[in-house]
């Protein structure tokens, strides 16, 4: 009776551990069903500090960052900062100013966590188009300057382009698709809708004869269908895969047609 009671004590033991083993590794798939289920997108932003030879400083505009990162944050989107030469990201001084300030602003401004990573960005060459759903370039004069000509920058776009995946850029930020191709060779943008900061408000803020090329001329004469709304009005056009905001107004819009698409 005694050996019985004993084997039954077992074989309860045994199959309280097994049970929980089991339950442990549901517990763990469901983890990594979790992780592997949330959405990664990559920011990508300009290394440029120099506002042509006026001697003053420009970057990426805060708001166009701050928007777009918030908006996907708060979706519980991963996200991934880069810069063609990694560390820290250059910021436009005047998106800084107090006439610039916007709610997505003023919580960056607040906002240790954030402001670390722009301090400390991954170089643009050690990031992967496989390794995220999507990519967003905010703008800020800066990508004039440098995404418009970064071979990596313009090899990763056409490899998420390639790869079918959602891409947004705001503002100057369409500068980045100057020398990308489209899938047949031609230019990205040929035949699509595009719009991005216009003649008209780069005339607005006196930089015309400062940049190095006017946007809306660029994109026009790569075979872009531009469209616009009026000066510093919210304007975005969606074509295929391609999403692009005429100004720092448009960046949340833009970011939230890029979630739209990812979540579908």
């Amino acid at each position: 009776m005694k050996n019985i009671k004993l084997l039954i004590l077992a074989v309860t033991v045994l199959g309280f551990t097994a049970c929980n083993s089991n339950n442990k590794q549901v517990e763990n798939t469901e983890e990594s069903t979790e992780k592997a289920e949330k959405l990664k997108v990559l920011f990508v932003l300009t290394s440029h500090d120099e506002l042509g030879d006026t001697g003053e400083k420009t970057g990426f505009w805060v708001e166009e960052f701050a928007a777009p990162y918030y908006t996907l944050k708060d979706e519980n989107v991963a996200i991934t900062i880069a810069t063609p030469k990694g560390g820290k990201a250059p910021i436009d001084p005047r998106s800084q100013s107090e006439a610039s300030q916007t709610e997505a602003t003023k919580r960056f401004n607040k906002d240790e966590e954030a402001q670390k990573r722009i301090a400390n960005t991954m170089k643009l060459s050690e990031v992967n188009a496989a390794d995220f759903d999507a990519v967003f370039y905010p703008g800020g004069h800066g990508p004039l300057w440098d995404l418009a000509e970064n071979k990596t920058s313009i090899a990763l776009i056409e490899s998420f382009n390639v790869q079918d995946k959602p891409m947004a850029f705001v503002c100057h930020a369409p500068a980045a698709l100057k020398g990308v191709k489209g899938k047949d060779g031609e230019p990205l943008v040929k035949g699509k809708k595009v719009t991005g900061f216009t003649n008209s408000e780069e005339e607005a803020v006196q930089l015309t004869e400062v940049v190095p090329f006017l946007l809306e001329d660029m994109l026009a004469q790569k075979g872009g269908l531009f469209t616009k709304g009026e000066n510093w009005s919210v304007h975005v056009v969606e074509s295929g895969n391609l999403i692009t905001g005429q100004n720092p107004a448009s960046s949340e819009k833009a970011a939230q047609l890029l979630l739209k698409k990812l979540k579908k």
